[in-house]
């Protein structure tokens, strides 16, 4: 019996571990026959799980949806990880999440092992949220799991998009992937009716089911596609775009500067590449003047001239400024006209 326990176990962490197993491979990994493989799989759903099973030369077993949700396995670091996203969870965009987490945080604690217990205090007792204020921007739990259902299942998505100027339109896409970046949320999709690739801010989607029908994943693309995402919200929406080098470590220019404002390329140890975006260029000089990095400008040509532009701007202020002010003593710390600096005639 507890050989037969411990299987199901074995059997159960497979189940979860992978989308679909075959029956041989089961079998294989755990070291019994197929046969008994069916049996362990009746096993499990008698106590709840609901196994489903595809028959044929391509068929397998897979964990479905049931009416209740059954007990998960989670080895030690996915424990911690757990911990680790639910606490997080209420920072990243997601609007009515942070009450439920605190709840799912408190049921993992009372079932954790003495040896995790404690590294899952020292992050409680150490570490401090801030709080924050209601977002505009945060999306809707169910709507940001509806997409993640949809990608995971290759099926099309119909929704309605409101745009930056609120100007809602009908869309119809095959999503791949959701992204989060700086706390929000983004869907990377196939836009059927303009046979492109687009990403779409997750919270100014509204599904409109039904969806449907399922369709062929496409080649993704970029292999990277958080850089992709930031690529597009730091550049490729604005009107005016940059390539500049920062005279600094890659590793240093990254702690100032976040994927939403631009993508950082490294190009030695002393020197990296930003690509990022503006509404203009006077405002893009701005910027990276507030970087507070020395940097070279690698294009456009027009931003050089811009940087010029403010330079003079910068000087014409500054002397101005001087001459404005008036001068009591010179720079030797004397009054202008006297020899000693005393303002007494000798």
């Amino acid at each position: 019996m507890v050989e037969t326990s411990a299987r199901l176990l074995r059997l159960l962490s497979l189940l979860q571990a992978h989308r679909e197993w075959s029956g041989a491979d089961l079998a294989e990994r755990l070291g019994v026959s197929p046969r008994t493989v069916r049996r362990d799989v009746e096993r499990l759903r008698g106590l709840g799980y609901p196994v489903d099973a595809s028959p044929g030369t391509g068929g397998g077993y897979r964990l479905g949806a049931g009416a209740e949700l059954p007990p998960l396995l989670l080895d030690d670091d996915e424990a911690v990880a757990v911990v680790v996203g639910l606490r997080a969870a209420a920072g990243q965009g997601v609007a009515g999440i942070g009450e439920t987490s605190v709840r799912a945080l408190a049921k993992l604690e009372q079932v954790l092992p003495n040896r995790l217990r404690r590294r899952v205090g020292a992050l409680n007792a150490f570490t401090v949220p801030m709080p924050r204020g209601p977002r505009a921007d945060a999306v809707d739990p169910a709507v940001l799991t509806e997409l993640a259902h949809l990608c995971r299942d290759a099926e099309r998505l119909r929704f309605e998009y409101r745009g930056h100027d609120g100007t809602p339109t009908r869309r119809t896409v095959e999503p791949h992937r959701l992204v989060c970046s700086e706390h929000r949320w983004y869907l990377v999709a196939w836009d059927l009716d303009r046979a492109d690739w687009r990403t779409f801010r997750a919270d100014r989607i509204t599904p409109r089911p039904p969806h449907g029908p399922r369709f062929v994943p496409r080649e993704p693309p970029a292999e990277d596609l958080a850089a992709y995402v930031s690529r597009g919200v730091s550049t490729h929406v604005y009107a005016s775009h940059a390539v500049i080098r920062l005279l600094v470590p890659v590793e240093e220019a990254a702690g100032r500067i976040s994927p939403s404002e631009g993508t950082l390329e490294a190009e030695g140890p002393d020197s990296c590449v930003l690509r990022t975006g503006a509404a203009s260029l006077d405002v893009m000089v701005l910027h990276v003047m507030m970087l507070g990095f020395e940097f070279e400008v690698l294009e456009p040509a027009a931003l050089i001239d811009a940087v010029r532009t403010v330079r003079d701007r910068l000087a014409r202020s500054l002397a101005r400024a001087g001459a404005s002010r008036p001068r009591t003593r010179d720079g030797a710390g004397r009054t202008p006209g006297t020899p000693n600096g005393s303002g007494a005639a000798s």
